[in-house]
């Protein structure tokens, strides 16, 4: 899906009522990419729990500015909600696109409290590439533990993640991946443990750019070593639909803002810190 669309659709959409944007070009690092806003239900709440999303795009394209309807529409939710730009290639290789949504989550966990969320109740969310961060991040112990930060998300949800597509035979997967050393590490299916969050994994059964195939082998994989997993498979939806269904436009053909919110609330209503 075109960037531009993308923007169009962004900008026609109409906002959730119950939602506000609250703050917006905060920066989390130094570079240029690495900023984020900050929705919010418009009914002012202190220590709300807080879904940071991450956007798509292939790890080359992207730009948090399209994707208020997200924020809007999860901040409408009852969340405070974060979307942060990263760096994208060819300014940075992999790994460096998700040392950022890291960094991002580090600087959420110590800031978000001023901007009425809880940081010891946070979910990571993304879709397509970003659903590939997410999830990255919840599993992989090495992005995460070293900033104090395990205990502290929640769960994640994926919407058409690539979770487990190795050998790469696609041009993204290759410009993306096709360097590394050791390619295993770069498939979150690799890192599963007992240990990871619950997880909302869904895809579009219409979906021919990243197959549902990766949704159920990473959801199969969670569930034999016992982690609670809720997994979504949307018969009328292809790739690009499983974003466009937050957005108040497309909520009629599938229900995927109102499953993912009730799955959040669940694994994020229960105030009690969670072990390291």
């Amino acid at each position: 899906m075109a960037i531009s669309i993308l923007g169009i659709i962004n900008s026609l959409s109409p906002k959730d009522a119950g939602s506000r944007k609250v703050a917006r070009n905060l920066a989390y690092g130094p570079a240029e990419r690495q900023k984020l806003d900050i929705y919010a239900p418009r009914d002012r709440q202190d220590n709300l729990p807080v879904v940071v999303f991450f956007y798509g795009g292939s790890w080359n394209d992207g730009s948090r500015a399209h994707y208020d309807f997200v924020g809007r529409a999860l901040a409408a939710q009852g969340f405070v909600t974060v979307i942060a730009d990263y760096r994208l290639l060819p300014e940075v290789e992999y790994p460096g696109f998700l040392d950022d949504c890291a960094t991002a989550v580090e600087w959420i966990a110590g800031n978000i409290g001023v901007h009425g969320g809880d940081p010891e109740r946070l979910a990571l969310m993304g879709h397509s590439a970003g659903a590939y961060n997410a999830v990255m991040l919840a599993l992989d112990p090495g992005l995460l533990k070293r900033r104090g930060l395990l205990g502290k998300v929640r769960c994640t949800v994926g919407l058409s993640g690539p979770y487990d597509f190795f050998p790469f035979d696609g041009p993204i997967s290759l410009r993306t991946f096709g360097a590394v050393s050791e390619p295993m590490s770069t498939q979150p299916i690799h890192f599963v443990s007992a240990s990871a969050p619950p997880m909302f994994l869904a895809s579009g059964d219409k979906d021919t750019l990243v197959y549902s195939r990766n949704t159920r082998a990473l959801a199969q994989r969670l569930k034999v070593v016992g982690v609670s997993v809720h997994e979504r498979h949307y018969a009328n939806l292809g790739h690009p639909g499983t974003l466009l269904a937050l957005g108040r436009p497309a909520r009629r053909i599938a229900p995927v803002l109102k499953e993912v919110g009730i799955f959040l609330h669940q694994h994020l209503d229960v105030r009690q810190s969670v072990a390291a």
